[in-house]
């Protein structure tokens, strides 16, 4: 039976197993499709990932919000993000993959504009940038259909450097934001069409050092930099993707998938707005729900509502890819996704506001003996000039870890990285414990940015060598949905790891939440060892 194509964009033979095929033309498609998903990607990355900058210039730029207010923007967008990858690890299959890239990259121009609008005056309300930070979530819910687009390119034993490729580079959209953000407001980039700039009442910085207060600063480039760049990238998907009709049978046409993704990102929002305005504190929210408890209601909400709200073709095909959760090696490796991307988004978000707080003022007691944190350190390093490192070499070596896992198999890396994890931030953890009880903490600035790159250079590799495991493990038909739903999974890496590193330095023990992570990781490496590399394992990878 002949299959039915919707557009010039549909491939209806493809068989990358067979290496003739793979050879005479399956492999020039593959990486076309590859080198124009990567930009797409990092720049989602980049409008997901970009409040953690925005919010500390709109305080260094006096904005009259408390700094209690600006972390409400991270946490949504944050949450957003990773929620929002829930529905998307299905849309590939429900739409089509030249169909999905198209519009989830166009989509993120709302917020990426928005933003600069909003942020072109200090009296904009907070509502407004909290809704931009909402929709700020559609960057890190790319991630899953992104993912699950490529993983379909690849044969199997390419997956490690295929995935590896796409989710490195890719991203480089944190870094790529943490140094082009700080970047772009020091000029105006967009001339009188961009708005004028506002004085910096604080000092900030860039990657070149330190920016003195009295500067003028365009921080409105910050979203309309994003938007200038997505505009070519969306046509370059429009016209060089493609749909891979082995996939995606029955999407019906370029205006039923674009409704379906759409109809299903509309309802995944309603259910986070709903959790968020549970969780967070007022006047934004209720303040009813606690984040362990308010994140499992939140996943669960979501499946339950698109399953329930699924009709026609789509229930179907929905079913189908929920398959996944009957499987346990889905469980183990969302886990082990954790201990990898979790890591490496969470400390993403998190490094800037730890390397401010914590090196930022000396540690001082007062007359009573107690421990302040008030007083400005003349000798602080600036945030914006060092925290873009880390990322910068988690994702650089990212497509090496796929690399060497195909050529040595995936769990024996994990096994290695996992290792190296639990040192580092046990180590990490005693930095910082002693940085926060010192007059002069920036004598150990050089040791906790050094712990930290050995962190992400770990969770770089890491995410490569799970990634490959995955493709290994499960068949091409659920290899994408669940490379979406662990990324979905592990992306809450970039709400939960600021809020428990922020809780407990205002605690005053911030080598505690260090800590936890390091016996998380180490509970995750007997996990590893148990399913994939003990001599009685299930399936021995290697």
């Amino acid at each position: 039976m002949t299959t039915q194509t919707y557009s010039r964009a549909d491939i209806t033979d493809w068989r990358p197993e067979d290496d003739k095929f793979w050879n005479n033309s399956g492999k020039s498609v593959a990486y076309r499709n590859l080198w124009i998903s990567i930009p797409n990607l990092l720049v989602g990355f980049a409008v997901w990932g970009m409040w953690g900058i925005i919010t500390v210039q709109m305080l260094n730029l006096g904005f009259p919000f408390k700094p209690a207010d600006m972390f409400t923007l991270t946490a949504i967008a944050g949450l957003m993000g990773a929620t929002m990858r829930i529905p998307a690890s299905f849309f590939i299959r429900l739409s089509g993959g030249r169909n999905t890239i198209f519009l989830t990259s166009a989509l993120l121009i709302i917020p990426a504009v928005w933003t600069g609008i909003a942020l072109q005056d200090k009296n904009t309300p907070l509502w407004v940038f909290q809704a931009c930070a909402f929709l700020s979530g559609i960057g890190g819910g790319n991630f899953a259909c992104s993912m699950s687009n490529i993983s379909s390119f690849f044969p199997k034993r390419l997956q490690g450097t295929g995935l590896g490729l796409n989710a490195g580079l890719g991203n480089f959209g944190v870094t790529t934001m943490q140094v082009l953000i700080p970047l772009v407001m020091t000029v105006g980039v967009f001339g009188a069409a961009g708005g004028g700039s506002m004085v910096l009442l604080k000092d900030s910085g860039w990657i070149l050092g330190k920016i003195v207060a009295g500067t003028p600063t365009y921080i409105q480039n910050a979203g309309f930099i994003w938007a200038a760049i997505l505009a070519p990238l969306v046509l370059a998907a429009w016209f060089g993707m493609n749909n891979l009709m082995t996939l995606s049978p029955n999407y019906g046409g370029t205006l039923a998938a674009f409704a379906k993704i759409i109809y299903l990102w509309g309802i995944t929002c309603a259910v986070g707005a709903l959790g968020l305005y549970l969780y967070l504190p007022a006047p934004t929210g209720l303040g009813l729900l606690n984040m362990w408890v308010a994140l499992p209601l939140i996943i669960v909400a979501t499946l339950l509502v698109m399953k329930l709200a699924a009709f026609g073709e789509m229930k179907g095909n929905i079913a189908k890819q929920f398959e996944i959760f009957s499987n346990k090696h889905t469980w183990s490796l969302t886990l082990l996704y954790i201990v990898t991307f979790g890591s490496f988004i969470g400390f993403s978000m998190a490094l800037p506001l730890s390397i401010t707080v914590i090196f930022g003022v000396s540690h001082v007691p007062d007359a009573a003996g107690v421990m302040q944190h008030t007083l400005k350190n003349p000798n602080a390093p600036s945030a914006l000039t060092y925290a873009w490192i880390g990322p910068f070499v988690g994702a650089l070596i990212r497509p090496v870890g796929g690399w060497i896992s195909d050529k040595v198999g995936g769990s024996i890396v994990t096994q290695v990285i996992s290792a190296v994890m639990v040192v580092a931030s046990g180590a990490v953890g005693y930095v910082m414990m002693q940085a926060y009880g010192s007059a002069t903490p920036e004598q150990y600035f050089s040791t906790f940015m050094w712990l930290f790159v050995l962190l992400f250079a770990a969770s770089g590799i890491g995410n490569g060598s799970t990634f490959r495991t995955i493709g290994v493990i499960f068949d091409r038909q659920q290899t994408g949905p669940v490379l979406g739903w662990t990324s979905a999974v592990a992306a809450y890496g970039a709400f939960i790891a600021p809020v428990v590193i922020g809780a407990q330095i205002k605690a005053g023990t911030p080598q505690t939440a260090m800590y936890g992570f390091a016996i998380f990781y180490a509970l995750c490496l007997v996990l590893n060892w148990w399913f994939y590399l003990r001599a009685g394992s299930e399936i021995k990878n290697p």
